[in-house]
């Protein structure tokens, strides 16, 4: 190592890089999921009135899907400033992206007020939110491992992906309170514009923190190396592809499996099964308790075993969740469904914990935040964007046990990839070092 080299030590505390990390990742998911909330309860309503009860669901899933389209733009614009001028600054430009977004949503206009230039506005936010959170995501993991101590790295690693099930909880907590608080005809009148303006409160905070920030060691070693490349997006397509296609299909089942947790099983629980918003949505909320558990179990694990063998086990377990679907939720009882909730979200927790180390591990560092981000948002795509409308569909035309079928063959397809990854990609470098291509 060059006398240069050893210049570059860690400038930011374990608290604040921990934090910063949590933080940005749990507003920018609070925004995110108080749009898959609305996109079931609100904006079939507000927005897409003219249609039956099922069309109007589904041209507002239509509008939630849009964003995982916009992710991998984000990835491959905010991954592009990343890997050139450093992850601070990247990280503070997605989040005012998805914070704007956000709050201009609770300032539009319905249909009722200006027609279908409505759900055109609407769509239009939704991909800003998709441009910011396809940015936010690898660069709070990026903060993350990129900081962390040897041996540490999933632990680090899992600090962001808390802010899932934090941001989860809040939104859904916001939405319950709102729907029991105020009425129902105040509600729809106002009330759902609640938590998309006081989003607005929770972006200071997060600009706060990551303004304090200093770069992370590996990114610093890289501009000391002269590592950084000039067009980060085409290295990765021309010289990490097989990489991008690991890291997309490692992360397909994850993907699936929440957005039927959360998206599908609210809209055919309130719509089908005769459960109240209030009810399904605390039924959620306590389920998302294990969600956030097993997230720190499986870093533990990640740590000890590796992230690939991690990722491995939690696949199983989502492919025999995945048979047992249909006859959890559909037992007819809250007491039934209240397993099936925890189940699932707890199988998501130990599946999401290692996802971000093992994704980073696949790429060097100088197209590390394009190459974890893109891998992770064309997953988006594949397993997140249209989950919620195929499974209402397979659901209203075959039966729920077919959704299950639908898990199974995602988890599948995720067990495939992880098991024909080339060993050279599977562990991380524990010094940080550059992966080889795959």
């Amino acid at each position: 190592m060059s006398e240069t080299e050893t210049e570059v030590v860690p400038v930011n505390s374990p608290r604040r890089i921990l934090f910063a990390s949590l933080i940005g990742t749990t507003i920018e998911f609070f925004d995110f999921y108080i749009y898959a909330t609305a996109a079931v309860l609100v904006f079939p309503k507000l927005f897409f009135p003219a249609a039956d009860a099922t069309s109007a669901t589904l041209e507002s899933l239509a509008t939630f899907a849009l964003a995982f389209f916009a992710r991998p733009v984000g990835s491959a614009v905010f991954g592009h400033f990343g890997d050139r001028i450093g992850r601070k600054a990247t990280l503070v430009a997605a989040l005012l992206t998805m914070g704007i977004s956000t709050v201009t949503i609770g300032l539009l206009p319905t249909y009722a007020e200006i027609g279908v230039a409505a759900p055109a506005l609407l769509a239009l936010c939704r991909f800003g939110q998709g441009l910011g959170l396809g940015g936010e995501w690898g660069g709070a993991v990026l903060l993350a491992t990129e900081n962390a101590p040897p041996g540490k790295r999933a632990w680090y690693g899992m600090f962001p992906q808390l802010g899932a099930p934090l941001g989860f909880f809040l939104s859904t907590g916001m939405f319950l309170w709102l729907t029991e608080g105020i009425g129902e005809a105040a509600f729809f009148a106002w009330g759902w514009r609640i938590p998309f303006l006081g989003s607005a409160a929770l972006v200071v905070i997060g600009l706060w923190m990551r303004l304090k920030l200093q770069e992370t060691p590996d990114f610093a070693r890289a501009i000391s190396r002269h590592e950084r490349v000039r067009m980060p997006m085409l290295t990765v397509l021309a010289r990490h592809p097989r990489a991008l296609l690991a890291g997309t299909f490692t992360a397909l089942a994850t993907f699936v499996l929440f957005y039927l947790m959360t998206v599908f099983t609210l809209s055919w629980a309130t719509t089908r099964l005769g459960y109240s918003r209030e009810e399904f949505l605390l039924l959620q909320m306590l389920g998302v308790i294990l969600f956030g558990v097993t997230i720190p179990l499986s870093a533990i694990f990640a740590d000890r075993y590796g992230a690939r063998l991690a990722m491995v086990l939690s696949t199983v377990l989502i492919l025999a969740f995945g048979i047992g679907f249909a006859p959890l939720f559909a037992a007819g009882s809250m007491a039934s469904v209240f397993v099936f909730l925890s189940l699932g979200l707890g199988v998501m927790g130990l599946t999401y914990g290692p996802l971000g180390t093992a994704l980073a591990q696949m790429f060097p560092t100088a197209v590390r935040y394009t190459g974890a981000s893109l891998a992770f948002n064309m997953a988006g795509i594949f397993g997140a964007s249209l989950a919620p409308y195929i499974a209402t569909w397979l659901a209203a035309t075959r039966g729920l046990a077919y959704v299950g079928y639908y898990l199974a063959a995602a988890a599948v397809v995720t067990l495939l990839a992880l098991l024909i990854t080339p060993p050279a990609a599977r562990e991380a470098v524990a010094s940080g070092e550059p992966t080889v291509a795959l």
